[in-house]
Protein backbone atom coordinates (compact mmCIF):
# COMPACT_ATOMS: atom_id res chain seq x y z
CA UNK A 1 0.00 0.00 0.00
CA UNK A 2 1.16 3.38 -0.69
CA UNK A 3 0.05 5.68 1.90
CA UNK A 4 -1.32 8.91 1.34
CA UNK A 5 -0.62 11.70 4.07
CA UNK A 6 -1.38 15.02 4.89
CA UNK A 7 0.65 17.08 7.33
CA UNK A 8 -0.33 20.36 8.35
CA UNK A 9 2.61 22.53 10.02
CA UNK A 10 5.52 25.00 10.09
CA UNK A 11 7.69 25.48 7.65
CA UNK A 12 11.23 27.34 8.46
CA UNK A 13 14.35 27.90 7.05
CA UNK A 14 17.02 27.02 9.75
CA UNK A 15 20.41 27.40 10.53
CA UNK A 16 22.27 25.04 12.20
CA UNK A 17 25.70 25.72 13.96
CA UNK A 18 28.08 23.85 15.64
CA UNK A 19 29.16 25.40 19.13
CA UNK A 20 32.21 24.35 21.43
CA UNK A 21 30.41 23.70 24.42
CA UNK A 22 27.65 23.61 26.36
CA UNK A 23 26.75 26.23 28.18
CA UNK A 24 27.94 28.38 25.03
CA UNK A 25 30.52 31.35 26.61
CA UNK A 26 30.50 34.68 25.54
CA UNK A 27 32.73 35.98 23.15
CA UNK A 28 31.94 38.93 21.07
CA UNK A 29 32.68 37.08 17.91
CA UNK A 30 33.46 33.41 17.62
CA UNK A 31 33.89 31.19 14.24
CA UNK A 32 31.49 27.84 14.91
CA UNK A 33 32.64 24.41 14.54
CA UNK A 34 30.51 24.66 11.29
CA UNK A 35 27.96 26.17 9.65
CA UNK A 36 24.57 24.72 7.07
CA UNK A 37 20.99 26.00 6.34
CA UNK A 38 18.28 24.52 5.00
CA UNK A 39 14.53 23.92 4.77
CA UNK A 40 12.98 22.15 7.69
CA UNK A 41 10.77 22.65 10.49
CA UNK A 42 8.07 19.43 11.82
CA UNK A 43 5.68 19.99 9.27
CA UNK A 44 8.67 20.32 6.23
CA UNK A 45 10.88 17.62 7.48
CA UNK A 46 8.04 14.58 8.13
CA UNK A 47 6.74 15.73 5.03
CA UNK A 48 10.31 15.49 3.38
CA UNK A 49 10.63 12.14 5.11
CA UNK A 50 7.12 10.72 4.07
CA UNK A 51 7.85 11.18 0.74
CA UNK A 52 11.19 9.92 0.36
CA UNK A 53 10.02 6.64 2.11
CA UNK A 54 7.32 6.51 -0.58
CA UNK A 55 4.27 8.33 0.96
CA UNK A 56 2.18 10.74 -0.65
CA UNK A 57 2.99 13.62 1.34
CA UNK A 58 0.44 16.55 0.62
CA UNK A 59 1.84 19.82 3.23
CA UNK A 60 -0.32 22.49 4.46
CA UNK A 61 1.58 25.11 5.87
CA UNK A 62 2.47 28.87 6.01
CA UNK A 63 5.18 30.72 3.95
CA UNK A 64 6.00 34.24 3.77
CA UNK A 65 6.16 36.69 1.02
CA UNK A 66 9.55 37.76 1.00
CA UNK A 67 13.06 36.78 0.53
CA UNK A 68 13.01 33.47 3.03
CA UNK A 69 10.17 32.78 1.78
CA UNK A 70 11.00 32.33 -1.80
CA UNK A 71 13.52 29.91 -0.81
CA UNK A 72 11.45 28.02 1.03
CA UNK A 73 9.10 27.66 -1.93
CA UNK A 74 12.08 26.80 -4.29
CA UNK A 75 12.70 24.07 -1.85
CA UNK A 76 9.61 22.65 -1.28
CA UNK A 77 9.11 22.83 -5.01
CA UNK A 78 11.99 21.12 -6.02
CA UNK A 79 11.16 18.43 -3.17
CA UNK A 80 7.79 17.67 -4.65
CA UNK A 81 5.78 19.32 -1.63
CA UNK A 82 4.80 22.87 -3.62
CA UNK A 83 0.93 22.44 -3.45
CA UNK A 84 -2.33 24.00 -3.03
CA UNK A 85 -1.97 23.18 0.64
CA UNK A 86 1.29 25.91 0.96
CA UNK A 87 -0.43 29.33 1.12
CA UNK A 88 1.40 32.56 1.36
CA UNK A 89 1.71 34.66 4.80
CA UNK A 90 3.44 38.38 5.23
CA UNK A 91 6.62 36.77 6.64
CA UNK A 92 8.40 33.63 6.85
CA UNK A 93 9.26 31.23 10.03
CA UNK A 94 13.10 30.80 10.48
CA UNK A 95 15.16 28.87 13.45
CA UNK A 96 18.20 28.71 14.55
CA UNK A 97 20.30 25.41 16.28
CA UNK A 98 23.19 25.52 18.09
CA UNK A 99 24.63 22.03 18.25
CA UNK A 100 27.39 20.74 20.76
CA UNK A 101 30.48 18.45 19.80
CA UNK A 102 28.22 15.23 21.35
CA UNK A 103 25.05 16.19 18.66
CA UNK A 104 22.98 17.57 21.82
CA UNK A 105 21.14 20.59 20.54
CA UNK A 106 19.43 24.13 21.66
CA UNK A 107 16.67 25.30 18.88
CA UNK A 108 15.40 28.79 18.76
CA UNK A 109 12.36 28.34 16.79
CA UNK A 110 10.97 31.37 15.55
CA UNK A 111 7.30 31.15 14.51
CA UNK A 112 6.21 35.04 15.01
CA UNK A 113 5.85 35.48 11.76
CA UNK A 114 3.18 32.70 10.97
CA UNK A 115 1.27 31.86 14.18
CA UNK A 116 -1.91 34.13 13.80
CA UNK A 117 -2.24 33.32 10.12
CA UNK A 118 -6.10 32.46 9.71
CA UNK A 119 -5.36 29.30 7.83
CA UNK A 120 -8.57 27.72 5.87
CA UNK A 121 -10.46 24.86 6.96
CA UNK A 122 -11.33 24.35 3.58
CA UNK A 123 -8.18 23.95 2.17
CA UNK A 124 -6.88 21.43 4.67
CA UNK A 125 -10.54 19.50 3.72
CA UNK A 126 -9.08 19.42 0.51
CA UNK A 127 -6.17 17.93 1.28
CA UNK A 128 -7.65 15.33 3.07
CA UNK A 129 -9.45 14.00 0.34
CA UNK A 130 -8.86 10.29 -0.22
CA UNK A 131 -6.22 10.14 2.24
CA UNK A 132 -5.35 8.13 4.51
CA UNK A 133 -3.72 9.92 7.53
CA UNK A 134 -4.13 13.81 8.84
CA UNK A 135 -1.07 14.59 10.72
CA UNK A 136 -1.24 17.55 12.86
CA UNK A 137 1.59 19.21 14.55
CA UNK A 138 0.99 21.71 17.47
CA UNK A 139 1.85 24.63 15.69
CA UNK A 140 -0.20 27.40 16.80
CA UNK A 141 -2.29 28.14 13.71
CA UNK A 142 -3.14 24.45 13.34
CA UNK A 143 -4.87 24.92 17.13
CA UNK A 144 -8.35 26.22 15.52
CA UNK A 145 -8.31 23.42 12.65
CA UNK A 146 -8.09 20.33 15.22
CA UNK A 147 -11.45 20.30 16.33
CA UNK A 148 -13.24 20.28 13.14
CA UNK A 149 -10.52 17.94 11.57
CA UNK A 150 -11.95 15.57 13.97
CA UNK A 151 -15.33 15.45 11.61
CA UNK A 152 -13.27 14.95 8.36
CA UNK A 153 -13.72 11.14 8.72
CA UNK A 154 -9.41 9.89 8.72
CA UNK A 155 -7.08 9.00 11.55
CA UNK A 156 -5.02 11.52 12.89
CA UNK A 157 -1.72 11.89 14.59
CA UNK A 158 -0.09 14.26 16.90
CA UNK A 159 3.57 14.60 18.08
CA UNK A 160 3.35 16.33 21.18
CA UNK A 161 7.22 16.93 21.44
CA UNK A 162 8.55 17.95 24.65
CA UNK A 163 5.11 17.87 26.49
CA UNK A 164 5.22 17.34 30.61
CA UNK A 165 1.44 17.27 31.58
CA UNK A 166 -1.18 14.48 30.07
CA UNK A 167 -3.90 17.08 30.62
CA UNK A 168 -1.57 20.36 29.28
CA UNK A 169 -4.08 23.18 28.24
CA UNK A 170 -2.45 24.24 25.07
CA UNK A 171 -1.99 20.79 23.78
CA UNK A 172 -5.42 19.48 25.08
CA UNK A 173 -6.98 19.78 21.74
CA UNK A 174 -4.66 17.55 20.12
CA UNK A 175 -4.38 15.00 22.54
CA UNK A 176 -8.31 14.59 22.38
CA UNK A 177 -8.71 14.34 18.45
CA UNK A 178 -5.19 11.76 18.24
CA UNK A 179 -5.31 8.30 17.53
CA UNK A 180 -1.28 7.97 16.83
CA UNK A 181 0.05 10.06 19.91
CA UNK A 182 4.09 10.54 20.38
CA UNK A 183 6.45 12.83 22.29
CA UNK A 184 9.54 13.08 23.63
CA UNK A 185 10.54 11.37 26.97
CA UNK A 186 12.94 14.87 28.57
CA UNK A 187 10.16 16.30 30.06
CA UNK A 188 7.80 13.21 31.12
CA UNK A 189 7.35 14.03 34.96
CA UNK A 190 6.67 9.89 35.08
CA UNK A 191 8.50 6.70 33.38
CA UNK A 192 7.16 6.33 29.46
CA UNK A 193 5.35 3.13 30.50
CA UNK A 194 3.22 5.37 33.16
CA UNK A 195 2.86 7.78 30.41
CA UNK A 196 1.40 5.49 28.00
CA UNK A 197 -1.15 4.66 30.40
CA UNK A 198 -2.08 7.63 31.74
CA UNK A 199 -2.97 8.95 28.03
CA UNK A 200 -4.88 5.79 27.16
CA UNK A 201 -6.87 6.42 30.30
CA UNK A 202 -7.19 10.05 29.64
CA UNK A 203 -7.82 10.16 25.89
CA UNK A 204 -10.29 7.09 24.75
CA UNK A 205 -9.93 8.18 20.91
CA UNK A 206 -5.92 7.09 21.22
CA UNK A 207 -4.85 3.57 19.81
CA UNK A 208 -0.84 4.21 19.92
CA UNK A 209 1.29 6.17 21.60
CA UNK A 210 4.51 6.63 21.28
CA UNK A 211 8.02 8.05 23.17
CA UNK A 212 11.35 8.82 21.89
CA UNK A 213 13.94 7.84 24.18
CA UNK A 214 16.81 9.85 22.79
CA UNK A 215 20.09 7.53 22.99
CA UNK A 216 18.01 4.53 24.09
CA UNK A 217 15.61 3.95 21.36
CA UNK A 218 11.70 4.60 21.55
CA UNK A 219 9.15 3.22 22.88
CA UNK A 220 5.25 2.53 21.43
CA UNK A 221 2.55 1.42 23.82
CA UNK A 222 -1.21 -0.01 21.81
CA UNK A 223 -4.34 -0.23 23.45
CA UNK A 224 -4.53 -3.49 23.68
CA UNK A 225 -1.76 -3.67 26.52
CA UNK A 226 1.38 -4.24 24.27
CA UNK A 227 4.63 -2.56 24.84
CA UNK A 228 7.53 -2.37 22.47
CA UNK A 229 10.26 -1.21 22.97
CA UNK A 230 13.65 -0.54 20.52
CA UNK A 231 17.01 0.26 21.63
CA UNK A 232 18.80 2.84 19.36
CA UNK A 233 21.31 2.52 16.67
CA UNK A 234 23.51 5.06 15.12
CA UNK A 235 25.35 3.55 12.16
CA UNK A 236 27.30 7.02 11.49
CA UNK A 237 27.83 8.10 14.90
CA UNK A 238 25.77 11.21 16.24
CA UNK A 239 26.22 15.20 14.59
CA UNK A 240 22.88 16.23 15.65
CA UNK A 241 20.41 15.28 17.32
CA UNK A 242 17.92 18.11 16.18
CA UNK A 243 14.55 16.86 13.93
CA UNK A 244 14.99 13.43 15.22
CA UNK A 245 11.74 13.24 16.89
CA UNK A 246 10.14 14.33 13.83
CA UNK A 247 12.37 11.56 11.52
CA UNK A 248 11.08 9.00 14.16
CA UNK A 249 7.62 9.45 13.93
CA UNK A 250 7.19 10.03 9.65
CA UNK A 251 9.06 7.01 9.39
CA UNK A 252 6.61 5.20 11.91
CA UNK A 253 3.69 6.73 10.30
CA UNK A 254 4.47 5.57 6.70
CA UNK A 255 5.71 2.13 7.63
CA UNK A 256 2.76 2.15 10.33
CA UNK A 257 -0.44 2.61 7.47
CA UNK A 258 1.69 0.86 4.59
CA UNK A 259 2.08 -2.81 6.70
CA UNK A 260 -0.21 -2.30 9.70
CA UNK A 261 2.94 -3.63 11.87
CA UNK A 262 3.33 -1.61 14.79
CA UNK A 263 7.16 -3.63 15.68
CA UNK A 264 7.87 -3.56 12.12
CA UNK A 265 7.44 0.11 12.31
CA UNK A 266 8.99 1.05 15.07
CA UNK A 267 12.38 -0.26 14.18
CA UNK A 268 12.20 1.19 10.91
CA UNK A 269 11.44 4.59 13.14
CA UNK A 270 14.29 3.56 15.19
CA UNK A 271 16.63 2.91 12.27
CA UNK A 272 15.90 5.89 10.41
CA UNK A 273 15.91 8.45 13.18
CA UNK A 274 19.57 6.71 14.53
CA UNK A 275 20.59 7.19 10.32
CA UNK A 276 19.54 11.07 10.12
CA UNK A 277 21.57 12.04 13.77
CA UNK A 278 24.64 11.09 11.52
CA UNK A 279 24.44 14.09 9.39
CA UNK A 280 24.74 18.01 10.06
CA UNK A 281 21.26 18.24 8.54
CA UNK A 282 18.99 15.97 9.73
CA UNK A 283 15.62 17.62 7.57
CA UNK A 284 17.64 16.94 4.34
CA UNK A 285 18.85 12.82 5.15
CA UNK A 286 16.86 9.90 5.04
CA UNK A 287 17.05 6.18 4.64
CA UNK A 288 15.59 5.44 1.51
CA UNK A 289 12.98 2.08 1.54
CA UNK A 290 15.54 -0.31 0.07
CA UNK A 291 18.27 1.02 2.24
CA UNK A 292 15.60 0.26 5.54
CA UNK A 293 15.16 -3.12 4.53
CA UNK A 294 18.71 -3.54 3.52
CA UNK A 295 19.66 -3.26 7.77
CA UNK A 296 18.92 -5.23 10.45
CA UNK A 297 16.50 -4.77 12.77
CA UNK A 298 17.35 -2.92 16.25
CA UNK A 299 17.25 -5.24 19.64
CA UNK A 300 13.37 -5.17 20.18
CA UNK A 301 11.50 -6.14 23.15
CA UNK A 302 7.51 -7.17 23.10
CA UNK A 303 5.76 -6.97 26.99
CA UNK A 304 2.91 -5.45 28.25
CA UNK A 305 2.88 -1.95 29.65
Amino acid sequence: MTPTIVVAGATSFYLSLGVAEFPVHYLPTCTPRWLTGGVSGAAAHIARTLRTLGSHARLCTVVGTDLVGAGIRADLDAHGLLGPGVISGEGSSMGVVLVGPDGRRMGYPYLAPVNDVDYPFDVLAGQCRDADLLVLTNAKFVRPLVARAGGLGIPIAVDAHLIADPGDPYNEPWLRAARVLFCSHERLPVPPERWIAEIFGRYPRCALVGVGLGARGAMLGLRDGRLITVQAVAPRGVLNTSGAGDGLFATFLHLWVSTEDPVRALQGAVLNAGWKVGDRTPAGASLTPAELRAIPPPPTIVGLW
